[in-house]
């Protein structure tokens, strides 16, 4: 579905890149993150060529609802507790660092994307206690922070934790400003990297370094992110004739609602689940229709206008991996893992990797290393995260579905058995049939029906496919096998 962002912005059509060529620097991924980097190294000197498989700014942010804040949820404590003060000050001086950095780079571009300074609160109807021992980090750590019971919500808190000069913006409207006079290179798919050349389709380019910002890393091996994160989706109704509200709210509880206004717009989202769990699959409401509810429930005058979603990387402490790909990579870089916070993550990471690459110090590196180690992050992510791999691989393995193509009704989709074989089937409300594979071409999981966006999404590790098997996001790279249908199948 399209975003309000998407509604309003139109982007030049930029042409694919079919030669061999070189640069300083090849940029992977044409979001805010890699197109920040390409920016702040063009601006210093670099030849920056930026490549993506399909259009600037239609993945994820695109999704985004745009909040630029260093309010990520209830982080500080749980850094300081799980890494000590100096990590958690680091965290929380990049990502304050970044807000002053938009602001600085909209009046610098004169940019009209909406951006307004505003404050973040993190809201609860129960208990305040995590609250205020976030609030008691956040001071330690020099943010400007303080506690309320008193805010804009239709509804009372028992407690509010509130950031005060955090912003918000049009991502899209920023985007274009900025990638502008940068050498984007659209529908351009990449397969690999080797020994600091990419090969995509139609040719190869040799560069000094290589930045990968595709939001899943497209490389399995070094790395090995597949084992270190996880990826979830998110969605967001937008309404209107409801009152605008200065601050930009989120539930403490996970899968809480968040609020927050785009001029005579209210952005009501929040609720989600692990890619490839939708509990919706199973019967339950969709996530959509829990919106809907809501936005009835709490703005009886309220109108719906746009529904979107988008995807976020998460990883096991909630911080990003920003800087070496592996160990063994120096000049192979990443950005990924910004857990729903990609507008303020994606300027961290655009400045990080920046200063990585022309040498220029930065005291906040270490805490975003990709090769930093927690025992206890990395055990509860590979229990987590292996339990799910190894259910996604057993499935498809040896689980064989009873239903067969004329049990499905129409409007409906699931795993079917059709002449002898395992299938993913759709049934449009037409009746026409749409079969595909069921096996994530990325590492072998089985596929999950997504009955909100009509999808086939991979618990394992997040990849996306539509309808017919086409490709919506990664790690995978490549489409689903379809599966002929006998004429007269309904």
């Amino acid at each position: 579905m399209q975003s309000l962002w998407q509604a309003e912005c139109k982007f030049p059509e930029r042409e694919p890149l079919k030669e061999k060529q070189s640069a300083d620097v090849a940029v992977i991924g044409a979001g805010m993150a890699g197109i920040l980097t390409a920016y702040f190294l063009q601006e210093r000197g670099y030849k920056v060529v930026v490549l993506d498989r399909a259009r600037l700014g239609e993945g994820e942010t695109g999704g985004t609802t745009a909040k630029i804040t260093a309010q990520h949820s209830l982080i500080y404590d749980k850094l300081m507790n799980q890494y000590g003060e100096n990590f958690a000050w680091q965290y929380a001086l990049a990502n304050s660092r970044a807000i002053r950095q938009f602001r600085s780079l909209i009046d610098k571009l004169n940019i009209d994307c909406h951006f307004k300074t505003c404050p973040a609160y993190v809201y609860t109807r129960g208990s305040t206690e995590k609250l205020e021992k976030e609030n008691e980090a956040a001071i330690r750590l020099g943010i400007p922070s303080f506690m309320t019971d008193h805010t804009e919500l239709p509804f009372r808190v028992n407690g509010a934790l509130c950031f005060s000069d955090q912003a918000r913006f049009h991502p899209l409207l920023f985007l274009r400003a900025v990638a502008e006079k940068l050498d984007v290179y659209e529908n351009t798919r990449v397969r690999t990297v080797e020994d600091n050349k990419v090969y995509y389709d139609g040719g190869r380019l040799q560069a000094k370094w290589v930045v990968i910002a595709t939001h899943y890393p497209l490389i399995n091996f070094p790395g090995y992110y597949f084992m270190r994160m996880h990826q979830s989706r998110s969605y967001v109704q937008s309404i209107n004739n409801v009152p605008e509200i200065s601050g930009m709210y989120i539930d403490e509880k996970e899968n809480g609602l968040s609020f927050r206004s785009e001029g005579d717009t209210m952005l009501l989202g929040g609720v989600g689940h692990r890619t490839g769990k939708n509990p919706a699959a199973s019967g339950a409401p969709g996530n959509y229709e829990i919106l809907r509810r809501a936005a009835g429930r709490l703005y009886p005058n309220a109108r719906l206008s746009y529904a979107w979603s988008a995807q976020d990387c998460m990883t096991a402490d909630g911080v990003p991996f920003i800087g070496k790909y592996s160990q063994n990579t120096p000049r192979l870089l990443v950005a990924t893992g910004f857990n729903k916070w990609g507008m303020t993550s994606s300027m961290v990471a655009a400045t990080l990797l920046t200063d990585k690459i022309t040498g220029a110090g930065n005291e906040c590196m270490p805490a975003f290393s990709p090769q930093r180690f927690s025992v206890k992050s990395l055990a509860v992510n590979f229990i987590d995260d292996g339990v799910q791999s190894t259910i996604g691989l057993l499935s498809e393995a040896f689980h064989f579905p009873s239903k067969e193509l004329e049990d499905l009704p129409k409007g409906k989709g699931g795993i079917i058995e059709y002449e002898g074989k395992k299938v993913g089937a759709y049934k449009s409300e037409k009746g026409e049939v749409f079969l595909v594979s069921t096996r994530c071409p990325h590492l072998g999981c089985e596929l999950k029906w997504n009955p909100d966006e009509l999808s086939w999404d991979c618990p394992c590790h997040g990849s996306r496919f539509d309808i017919n098997g086409k490709w919506i996001s990664s790690p995978a790279v490549n489409n689903l096998p379809r599966h002929r249908i006998n004429a007269g199948t309904r």
